[in-house]
């Protein structure tokens, strides 16, 4: 029995991987997130993008849910967990299609979790996916580091404090999760004299997608920051 989770990148169709598809055509059952069971994801209209698989399911998880292991989203894990346990009882191999990557943030190590504690002996595999910090990066022509340059990355769901820290610590710093918190954020940056310099993006290769400075209003939750390094000659972290 295999349980692959599989990174479909941002959004943007053409930054999945030949892997990636390769595995989803392969699987006897592909799983996808979703808030709603009525209600198609951006991983699924990701995965549908590439193949016309007629084994898919939806799985409803708690995605908007706040307050870390809330009783909802123990609910959804614990349900989602029992489908897929049961499908690799009967098929031997499910892939669970995810935004991003499935080791950063993802939904999919709850899911892994929950079905190795039903199925022990279950193996759990990984297929990595471009992320919204690489792709923001290119659409926007940003280096995110160079030399002996660090970079951080954390979710702004951390607190605005955990933002701040990485700013004084880290050369580039990357936010995830931030859209409701844009304003607060704004003035971090100002604080720091590195809002001028800074990149925003959501919905990124979608309808609607942003790519720029920092707006001033709320913008969706699952938006991406980045604070670049400050850099003043050409090879001077090397």
């Amino acid at each position: 029995m295999r349980l692959t989770g599989v990174g479909m990148g941002p959004g943007d169709p053409e930054l999945v991987t030949v892997k990636a598809v390769r595995v989803l055509q392969e699987a006897a059952l592909v799983v996808v997130p979703v808030m709603s069971a009525d209600e198609q994801g951006r991983a699924e209209a990701t995965v549908r993008a590439h193949v016309d698989h007629d084994r898919l399911q939806r799985l409803v998880f708690a995605l908007d849910d706040r307050g870390g292991a809330t009783p909802a989203r123990t609910r959804a894990w614990d349900s989602a967990a029992d489908v897929v346990a049961e499908a690799l009882r009967d098929k031997g191999s499910v892939a669970f299609a995810t935004i991003g990557d499935p080791n950063i943030y993802s939904t999919f190590t709850y899911l892994a979790d929950a079905v190795r504690e039903r199925l022990p002996e279950v193996e759990v595999a990984t297929v990595p996916g471009i992320t919204a910090m690489q792709d923001l990066a290119a659409r926007s022509g940003t280096v995110l580091c160079e030399g002996t340059e660090s970079l951080a990355l954390l979710p702004l769901t951390a607190g605005l404090e955990a933002f701040e820290e990485a700013l004084t610590h880290f050369d580039t710093v990357v936010a995830y999760k931030g859209g409701r918190h844009v304003a607060k954020v704004r003035e971090v940056l100002a604080k720091h004299d590195r809002l001028d310099t800074a990149v925003f993006g959501a919905a990124l290769g979608l309808p609607g997608e942003q790519v720029g400075a920092l707006p001033v209003e709320p913008a969706p939750y699952l938006s991406t920051v980045i604070a670049p390094a400050r850099r003043t000659t050409r090879g001077g972290k090397l």
